[in-house]
């Protein structure tokens, strides 16, 4: 039994290599021994130039690509050998994601979008699921919109959508790749708050890639990749 005060973390990285084209002329190595742990209840800036590896990295712990080499814990158990459907498995009920493009299904309402995560997990939406996927709505603004199609909606409503999807699974941890890349700087800070008061109502970790160094000041920890190494990893003291 693990001890309260002594958690296991939910992401333990250990000498992550990722190399691409290995053994060909163009083989390139872009991840070059990443150590990093992610504990429960951290909220995460990850940040680096354009190349650093910021997108392979998130890849890599959202179970999305393998690593070429090195240790990954996932909630305490090695995921590195384990095949591709256990891995499925594994990123649908402890992984949530928000990427920089919606990736809403334009045909289905906010409701149904929200909800997609469950029907693909289980194959139908119990009532529990669909109540869950309401009061995340609720819970982001949405309440009123939750029968409107994503072309219907602003941007900045359309990542709300997003965010209550991500978590709709109660995933521990959601990793966001530019959530607010595609935004002007209103929409950035709305969804921003938003992700802030899912990790502070509900426990929620977040690791956030983001070019914006307005909102990476406002998380709690920063991680700054530089050609594949981690080059700065420090907690953010808030005024």
């Amino acid at each position: 039994m693990n001890d309260a005060s002594n958690p296991v973390p939910l992401i333990e990285l250990g000498e992550v290599r990722k190399t691409y084209n290995a053994g060909l002329p163009s083989e390139a190595e872009v991840l070059h021994g990443i150590d990093l742990r992610v504990m429960p209840g951290e909220f995460i800036a990850l940040i680096g130039p354009s190349g650093s590896g910021k997108s392979t990295l998130l890849s890599i712990i959202g179970l999305l690509e393998r690593m070429s080499t090195g240790r990954y814990r996932l909630q305490g158990e090695e995921v590195q050998s384990l095949d591709d459907n256990s891995l499925t498995l594994r990123r649908r009920h402890a992984l949530g994601f928000v990427f920089q493009f919606h990736h809403l299904l334009p045909a289905f309402t906010a409701l149904e979008n929200v909800t997609m995560p469950a029907l693909m997990a289980e194959g139908r939406v119990s009532a529990v699921q669909l109540a869950k996927a309401r009061e995340l709505l609720d819970a982001v603004g949405l309440a009123r919109a939750m029968n409107k199609r994503p072309s219907e909606l602003s941007g900045g409503m359309q990542q709300r959508v997003a965010i209550a999807r991500a978590l709709v699974m109660e995933p521990p941890l959601v990793l966001a790749d530019e959530p607010t890349g595609n935004l002007d700087t209103a929409s950035s800070d709305e969804v921003f708050v938003q992700l802030r008061r899912m990790h502070a109502e509900r426990g929620v970790s977040f690791v956030v890639v983001t070019h914006d160094p307005r909102l990476a000041a406002r998380c709690d920890r920063l991680v700054e990749l530089v050609d594949g190494r981690i080059a700065r990893d420090e907690p953010i003291v808030h005024p």
